[in-house]
């Protein structure tokens, strides 16, 4: 690879402080830069988390540090989807339109404009260009890989992009962290996201959702209690329905129209098949129905499946019935390590 000026997105975690430190060392013009998204405290001049941590690796990696303000377009794109996904009854997943809308486009436009001629984060997955077309491959080691989350990057965007952490796990980028004396080496990865402290989706909704109470229903409409609002519940929810009927009840489907949550016992939540929108594919839309592996959210395994494509919209026929399939959450395609695309899930 010829040498050449990358941006490297630098959360202040040990990923992609590592990314930074190994293009150095492969001889590229390597510039940190670090998004204010989103803080927790009102103060308008506290830093945001991170940036101090980011800071610190370009220090120590000798490289420009840029501080970019993203934070009102965070609202707008990413926390404001949020809670409207929420308040209609759906389960969003934030990370993917942030990797969509932020960090893979306006980042993207913003590092050129520093004169970068590629975009490197730290996120576990892999860029191979076999005879001249670009895939996007899962990362080489299954317990890290984070290629879920980029389903929806397009063939145009692979050759702006590097993931230089996408061959190791995470025992070795902390190994290599720590040999070059970055100070994120033994910081903790969060769990969360970024903008709902300590993963308390409740509360951070609460203050901006009106909550509007409504029936709970078995799946012949009987009421058995009520709730505080559709978006303060989940597909496959089974603790805090506050009703009590004597057996094991779980959130089966969130209806916002007639404001109703339907729980019914554990088996119904299981769906062979579901209906996915707003379509992306790395390569080419298949034109056919194909075989592939398909993963419903970000912790459970993929499973083997069959995929068929309409205009605007897919359908996915599991070949063994599939848990809480949640509208909202993205459905993404593999066939091996190669990743095919994804779409976001409207039924079950």
């Amino acid at each position: 690879m010829s040498h050449r000026k990358v941006a490297v997105a630098l959360s202040g975690g040990v990923d992609s402080s590592v990314a930074a430190a190994l293009l150095k060392e492969a001889g590229h013009e390597v510039i940190g830069v670090h998004m204010k998204l989103w803080q927790h405290r009102p103060e308008p001049d506290t830093r945001p988390p991170g940036q101090d941590d980011a800071h610190s690796v370009c220090r120590v990696l000798s490289i420009p540090f840029h501080s970019l303000d993203f934070s009102m377009q965070f609202q707008r794109q990413v926390v404001d989807y949020f809670c409207r996904e929420y308040a209609q009854g759906r389960t969003p997943n934030p990370c993917v339109v942030c990797n969509r809308v932020i960090k893979f486009d306006l980042l993207l436009k913003a590092v050129e404009d520093l004169g970068a001629e590629c975009l490197a984060t730290g996120h576990y997955a892999r860029i191979e260009a076999p005879g001249g077309n670009y895939h996007l491959l899962k990362a080489a080691r299954p317990s890290v890989d984070q290629s879920y989350f980029l389903y929806m990057l397009k063939q145009g965007l692979l050759p702006r992009l590097l993931f230089p952490v996408g061959e190791y796990s995470k025992a070795q980028v902390r190994q290599m962290a720590a040999e070059r004396k970055l100070p994120v080496a033994e910081k903790p990865k969060s769990q969360d996201l970024c903008f709902v402290p300590g993963g308390r989706h409740a509360d951070f909704l609460q203050g901006r959702i009106a909550p509007v109470p409504g029936d709970i229903v078995d799946v012949e409409g009987k009421v058995l209690g009520r709730h505080r609002g559709v978006a303060f519940y989940t597909v496959g929810q089974r603790t805090g329905l506050g009703i009590a009927t004597g057996q094991r009840l779980f959130v089966l489907r969130l209806d916002p129209v007639s404001n109703t949550v339907v729980v019914g016992p554990e088996e119904n939540l299981l769906a062979s098949r579901l209906r996915a929108g707003k379509l992306s594919f790395v390569c080419v839309k298949p034109q056919r129905p194909l075989e592939v592996s398909a993963k419903i959210r970000f912790r459970t395994p993929e499973v083997s499946a069959r995929l068929k494509i309409f205009t605007e919209e897919a359908e996915v026929l599991f070949d063994q019935p599939q848990r809480a399939i949640a509208p909202g959450q993205a459905v993404v395609f593999y066939h091996g390590d190669l990743v095919l695309g994804g779409g976001i899930i409207e039924a079950s």
